[in-house]
């Protein structure tokens, strides 16, 4: 029996972990301790699950949480990885639904072997009022945000997280390392937010930088990936199938019928372990404190 799993999703590191395996109730301060890159194990995130027993046809519900503690709602690398955690210990099929504090996410297991996942991240909303962003109402499309001094054009996006999608001639990491958490702890977001700097390269290609406002610089993010898509073409700068490029990797998103998107990705397990007596009574002891 391991006590976690880690994957990782182009870059996007995350461990699984079972909480009736590890014994340990999993709370925002065991994460942020667990997701420590010093004192723990490291991670971009946890997934925590399953959180029912694992039945055929039933959906699986599971918790995604930030390094910092924090809840996620939905997290396109982390469902792909929970997937495929699932389908080499399960007998659960292809084809599942995954159950967020989100909302149920239809997933496919396309290729085993090769850790290819397609996760359906359901249509998106731009009202301000979802995000939320002060000071805006109705669809937040190509609207301005003073950030340090500059005023940016920006797009908002909730897919389960709150997104604000940035659209720039260039991309890099040293400008999402630099803007992004002005823009993810910005006053006009009262819930902060994910920031996705963009750039179109032509109609079925984008490039992307992503500053997660519960992780900080990623190399990858699905969420991301989907939000980043869904106001390129809400804008009318790309077509339905967009391959999305990041420091990490690549994932296909797709806009289907009724704005509804899907994601289609990578994902592979890099290592199970159990965690020492000594580590487990410090997780214990977080049990009791707040996130």
């Amino acid at each position: 029996m391991s006590h976690f799993a880690r994957y990782q999703a182009l870059g996007n590191d995350y461990l699984v972990i079972d909480p009736a395996e590890v014994g340990v109730e999993v709370t925002g301060a065991a994460a942020r301790l667990l997701c420590d890159r010093h004192f723990g194990l490291g991670a971009d995130g946890l997934l925590v699950g399953p959180l029912d027993p694992v039945e055929p046809g039933r959906p699986v519900r599971l918790s995604i949480l930030n390094s910092d503690g924090t809840v996620c709602g939905k997290s396109g690398n982390g469902l792909r990885i929970f997937a495929l955690h699932l389908a080499a210990r399960y007998p659960v099929g292809a084809d599942l639904v995954l159950r967020t504090v989100a909302g149920d996410c239809p997933v496919r297991v396309l290729d085993l072997d090769a850790g290819l996942v397609r996760v359906g991240m359901g249509p998106p909303s731009f009202d301000a009022a979802d995000i939320p962003m002060l000071g805006e109402h109705g669809p937040v499309l190509a609207r301005p945000l003073l950030v340090g001094g500059r005023e940016l054009t920006v797009s908002c996006v909730h897919n389960g997280n709150p997104h604000t999608v940035v659209p720039v001639p260039e991309v890099s990491a040293g400008l999402a390392r630099e803007l992004g958490p002005l823009i993810a702890g910005h006053p006009r977001f009262p819930s902060r937010t994910n920031v996705q700097f963009l750039r179109v390269a032509d109609r079925g290609t984008v490039d992307l930088e992503v500053f997660e406002r519960g992780a900080g610089y990623t190399l990858a993010s699905g969420a991301s990936a989907c939000a980043a898509v869904s106001a390129a073409y809400e804008l009318g700068l790309v077509d339905r199938r967009v391959r999305v490029r990041m420091p990490g990797g690549e994932v296909e998103v797709e806009v289907g019928d009724g704005r509804s998107v899907s994601m289609t990705g990578t994902a592979e397990q890099v290592a199970v372990g159990e965690l020492a007596p000594a580590f487990r009574r410090r997780l214990a002891a977080t049990a009791a404190v707040p996130v």
